[in-house]
């Protein structure tokens, strides 16, 4: 049975896996052909009833308060490396077949809420690969392979997701990519009270990430926290907020250096899953070497919803793709 663990988690053992590729079986066997059929979405919410029951229940306890953290890791998930093609090169690589692995980030989607993507980024796809590619080491998004800064997952965007699916299929060569999670709950009590009130106030402008293309406008002055002084959200990307005052510099930088100072960080192997509570934790990425020798590091990434209502007027016919 599972077993969760303040170090991992959720850990799985050979039967809860057995049940995995039932419920991802159930999938595959419907009548959807691809990822983004609306019938796969239907399929994969019928069949996360199928899930281990422990799973389930860690997954609704995330789900009602996310813990210190604001992330649950999940090993043990039943993904064959052997079985994998070639690690993807192309930028803006998408997963459309109903793979396993892609099933199974739809059947924890459900579990959560509803599976989300935005048109202008990946085009649409609602299961997304993050991998190195050649030529983009230096960028500060998914395609690249040097230290990606902490951010909340388009902390620019009215319907930014809930939570944040990363399911890894292969870890990178050397075993030292780091998923570098920090948690609003965890930070809060270590900021002066100068800067927690700052951080407040609507003196912070956040851009567009570079995977949604030029020309979009950024947001309207927001604070980087919200809600409840003593379990507020955060909204920040710290490679595309800007400051506008100079006391919004002053606590930017302030909550830089304590989400480095407070940072957890997590070494995926194949079959892991992070969850990332995307409304009260900031993620990034340490470095790596990729060697495009078709082995390098493959994550998967879904995006989900718990409200799916809030964004209708985004989603043409009523479906999981934000159009705006």
């Amino acid at each position: 049975m599972i077993t969760q663990t303040p170090a991992s988690g959720v850990v799985m053992d050979a039967a809860d896996g057995a049940r995995v590729r039932r419920a991802v079986l159930a999938v595959r066997s419907s009548a959807a052909r691809t990822v983004d059929d609306a019938a796969t979405t239907a399929a994969a919410r019928d069949a996360s009833d199928a899930l281990p029951p422990a799973l389930r229940r860690a997954l609704r306890a995330f789900r009602r308060h996310s813990g210190p953290t604001g992330t649950l890791l999940v090993r043990g998930l039943p993904v064959d490396e052997n079985l994998l093609p070639a690690t993807p090169t192309v930028d803006g690589s998408v997963q459309r077949t109903l793979t396993g692995p892609a099933a199974m980030l739809l059947l924890v989607a459900s579990a959560l809420g509803d599976p989300i993507a935005f048109r202008a980024e990946k085009s649409g796809a609602l299961v997304q690969d993050v991998v190195p590619v050649p030529g983009k080491e230096e960028f500060q998004g998914n395609a690249g392979s040097v230290t990606l800064s902490f951010h909340n997952e388009n902390a620019f965007h009215e319907h930014r997701p809930d939570y944040v699916l990363l399911l890894c299929l292969r870890p990178d060569h050397d075993r030292v990519a780091g998923l570098r999670t920090a948690c609003s709950r965890e930070i809060l009590p270590l900021l002066t009270d100068e800067t927690r009130r700052t951080l407040f106030l609507p003196e912070f402008v956040t851009e567009a990430p570079p995977s949604f293309g030029a020309n979009r406008d950024a947001t309207f002055p927001h604070g980087v926290l919200s809600g409840a002084p003593d379990d507020p959200d955060m909204r920040v990307d710290l490679a595309a907020t800007t400051p506008l005052t100079p006391a919004a510099r002053a606590a930017l930088a302030e909550l830089g250096e304590v989400f480095d100072r407070t940072a957890q960080s997590a070494r995926l192997v194949t079959g892991d899953l992070a969850v990332v509570d995307n409304r009260v934790t900031v993620h990034g990425r340490t470095a790596f070497r990729p060697r495009y020798d078709g082995r390098d590091r493959w994550l998967q990434r879904t995006f989900v919803a718990v409200n799916l209502r809030s964004s209708r007027d985004h989603r043409p016919d009523d479906g999981h793709v934000l159009d705006r």
